[in-house]
């Protein structure tokens, strides 16, 4: 029900939970996001969906943050929005289902002054994050089953980073969040043909953010209840959806609940990767007759693709991810180009390969990505094993420098020196000890 002109509205009661302290440790978090991101956007740079992406922003007078400084802080977020999800290894919020990197932080990083300290930065990080998963959390499974969480909740997430770092008040702020969710929109048909919309997704909902707020600083008004509203966002786009979700108690920012990916696969993949890894050894050489997938019934419904035509096709296919974790161990970035999927040797394991979504895991989702895996050997032994949590959830947590590999290893892949690398890594996680932003601007202006 709509608040009347005199209560607050959901989306006023959200900023008051954003006006809570940030220390020292909620910003080192942050900065690992920060190099995770970064790692992901060097190489999306690579990829012909970025190119063209950044070409457009380009042809509109702006020039992308990793070549320089920009005069149009919208097409700035939009080209570095462009970058972060094209390989899938960008962070993920597995109750929201969005990932928040790719969206909030190109919108922090076009939207603040040159001048801006690091911790700046790294606040707004913090509370764009914020922002985006509470509404995201809150949409229910009737808007995911036809809208990508990360476009429609991002603009919220990008406002309220960009906002905290054009300085607005209350009132401002709430106006750029109603504008930049009256925006709302990525429709999930382009994971049924091989296309390049996803990442136009996340593009779009950083430069909307962008924008949203530097009208507000100018006095652009926006609508307050644009969550609860008659013909807000909730009522117009989410069936069943919870509003308290948006302002629900929590003990930490909820940054710190957001998983990072280590292969490059769709997230709903990666339990299943795990628990492959898991039998692998235990498999050897011996022949296998029979590869049972069992997972949640969203990981079914967008992942059971037994011949992907594309490497973005491959990167949510259940069949290809397990079929390369048996024949190479951990998933490196070529198992998902063109060439490996026709390799006879994992053509015939995915056509091996059955996928069945189970009540079990489907009833633990989304809190819990999990899946199971079990071979039928052609000795007769049927090995199989469980992954309750995929490797990078708070309760599989990744371990620090394995963040640290994960970005040199996507940077090393996109070609930059190691000592480029070094730096932005470097560059990123002295924001959390002081630096100014002017720093990790040289390091990316160094990456060209």
């Amino acid at each position: 029900m709509a608040a009347a002109a005199s209560e607050k509205s959901v989306t006023e009661r959200l900023i008051e939970r954003l006006e809570r302290p940030i220390a020292a440790a909620d910003r080192r978090r942050a900065a690992l996001h920060l190099v995770d991101w970064i790692g992901c956007a060097v190489i999306g740079r690579t990829v012909e969906a970025g190119r063209i992406l950044a070409a457009e922003a380009r042809g509109t007078g702006s020039v992308p943050l990793f070549g320089g400084d920009s005069a149009d802080p919208a097409g700035a977020a939009f080209s570095l929005g462009a970058l972060g999800s094209l390989y899938e290894m960008d962070d993920v919020h597995r109750t929201a289902l969005l990932h928040p990197g790719p969206v909030v932080i190109p919108a922090a990083l076009a939207a603040a002054p040159d001048a801006a300290a690091g911790a700046a930065l790294l606040d707004a990080m913090i509370l764009g994050y914020e922002a985006m998963i509470r509404i995201g959390r809150a949409v229910g499974p009737g808007h995911y089953a036809f809208f990508h969480n990360t476009s429609t909740c991002g603009g919220f997430g990008a406002a309220a980073a960009a906002g905290h770092l054009v300085g607005l008040d209350r009132a401002s702020l709430a106006s750029a969040l109603g504008n930049a969710g009256s925006l709302s929109g990525g429709l999930w048909q382009c994971r049924n043909e091989a296309v390049m919309t996803k990442t136009l997704h996340c593009a779009e909902g950083a430069r909307r953010g962008v924008t949203a707020a530097r009208l507000a600083a100018n006095g652009f008004t926006g609508p307050r209840l644009i969550l609860e509203g008659p013909q807000g966002f909730f009522a117009a786009l989410c069936p069943g959806a919870d509003p308290e979700h948006v302002l629900a108690e929590d003990d930490d920012w909820l940054i710190f609940d957001t998983s990072f990916k280590p292969w490059p696969a769709c997230r709903h993949a990666h339990a299943a990767i795990d628990a492959t890894l898991l039998l692998r050894e235990e498999i050897g050489t011996t022949p296998i007759e029979a590869i049972a997938i069992e997972t949640f019934a969203d990981a079914k419904l967008f992942c059971d693709r037994p011949t992907p035509l594309t490497s973005h096709q491959a990167k949510f296919s259940l069949q290809h991810a397990v079929a390369v974790t048996l024949t190479s161990g951990a998933p490196p970035l070529s198992a998902f180009d063109l060439p490996a999927l026709t390799r006879p040797d994992l053509v015939a394991l995915r056509d091996i390969a059955t996928v069945t979504a189970t009540a079990d895991f489907t009833d633990r989702y989304p809190r819990h990505f999990g899946s199971a895996v079990t071979v039928t050997l052609a000795d007769g032994r049927t090995l199989s094993r469980r992954v309750a949590d995929a490797l990078g959830d708070s309760e599989n947590p990744v371990a620090e420098e394995a963040l640290f590999d994960k970005a040199r290893m996507l940077m090393t892949a996109a070609g930059l020196a190691p000592n480029v690398a070094e730096d932005l890594i470097l560059a990123a996680l002295s924001l959390a000890e002081g630096a100014p932003l002017s720093d990790l601007r040289r390091a990316m202006s160094a990456a060209r």
